[in-house]
């Protein structure tokens, strides 16, 4: 087949990452693929046989995905430039890509990467949902707590999982470094509650000096708010920012804790590839996501969602309690098949041929 899967850029994120695995997939599996955006740098390998199409001159309409509607319209009007599918990722881009998909009978999947009650209620986004989202073949969304929301819409709206592209590591250390660990871009650090990690490590780290805590992300904005909190809380000595990395998975398996503490999310990918490698996850059970991938007590532990005196007690109950890490390692990679690089891209394939 051939597919065109658009998004806004393939800067650093969890829906970037998303494109990569997926266009790398659908590419060593011999379809024609093609990744379309319309600004920033890449932060992802992609395969060899992926063609990078960027669209980022900019013009009198600078808003990426309007600039994207007329940038993709004139592509397309060529048939040889046509795919057989458009694979959208991030709903705002819905608007570059629905209408000419539509115009040119491309079939078309809008795939949203967060969940609807955290995205806000404009009009421009009102109109993409309930209006827009009624034209492509498909829409994905990542858990079933979106999905009668967006069925109401569009009923061929479907659960699509996020991949996680670490493979099981069975093999990490017993001994690992005392390293709380997050992930994340620093400067969405309201979103994924990296302000609120530092006043709970802050009180966790009064009764456990030989903890340290590692915010691995990118984002200079972010990280310099951040920093100024670390500096007045004075844990500067316990707090390591390790910028934007792309051996994440190797931090992974050296370090012990793995701390969501997101005020929202659709399905965190990272909380998936922090169980892949066996680390002992704890997280907010914010909305949506992090109760779709730990059973609580078993694989990891859930905390009442922005609960901040519940996180401590229980974070803290964690760092004292080597043999509750040592389980919920052991359980943590037992439930995640469901996530594996080669369910949900043969789950993309059948929902793609079947439309």
């Amino acid at each position: 087949m051939k597919i065109d899967f658009v998004i806004g850029a393939m800067q650093g994120g969890g829906a970037e990452r998303v494109v990569s695995l997926l266009s790398n997939h659908f590419a060593e599996n011999g379809h024609q693929v093609r990744v379309i955006t319309f600004y920033g740098k890449d932060a992802y390998d992609l395969h060899p046989k992926v063609k990078r199409i960027r669209f980022h001159k900019k013009s009198i309409i600078n808003y990426a995905s309007f600039r994207g509607f007329f940038s993709l319209l004139v592509f397309y009007f060529k048939k040889r430039n046509r795919p057989e599918y458009i694979s959208t990722h991030i709903g705002m881009v819905g608007y570059a890509t629905i209408l000419p998909a539509k115009i040119y009978g491309i079939k078309s999947v809008v795939s949203v990467h967060l969940n609807h009650l955290h995205l806000p209620s404009t009009l421009s986004i009102k109109f993409l949902w309930h209006v827009l989202f009624r034209f492509p073949n498909a829409i994905t969304v990542l858990t079933k707590f979106d999905l009668p929301f967006f069925k109401k819409i569009n009923p061929n709206t479907v659960v699509m999982e996020n991949p996680c592209s670490f493979i099981i590591n069975e093999n990490v250390p017993q001994e690992r470094e005392k390293t709380i660990m997050a992930v994340g871009n620093l400067d969405r650090y309201a979103h994924k509650g990296f302000d609120n990690l530092l006043d709970i490590v802050y009180e966790v780290f009064k009764t456990n000096p030989d903890w340290n805590l590692n915010i691995v992300g990118g984002g200079e904005t972010g990280m310099a708010e951040l920093k100024k909190k670390v500096q007045k809380l004075g844990i500067q000595n316990q707090v390591r920012f390790s910028g934007f990395r792309k051996d994440v998975k190797e931090i992974m398996a050296k370090s012990e804790i793995y701390l969501l503490t997101s005020r929202y999310e659709g399905l965190p990918m990272v909380l998936i590839e922090a169980m892949s490698q066996k680390m002992a996850c704890i997280a907010y059970d914010c909305v949506s996501g992090p109760s779709e991938i730990i059973d609580d007590g078993k694989n990891g532990i859930l905390v009442s969602n922005q609960n901040k005196e519940e996180m401590i007690q229980k974070l803290g109950e964690l760092m004292g309690n080597e043999k509750m890490r040592a389980s919920l390692k052991a359980n943590a990679t037992k439930s995640l098949d469901k996530f594996s690089l080669h369910t949900v891209g043969e789950k993309w394939e059948r929902l793609l041929y079947s439309l």
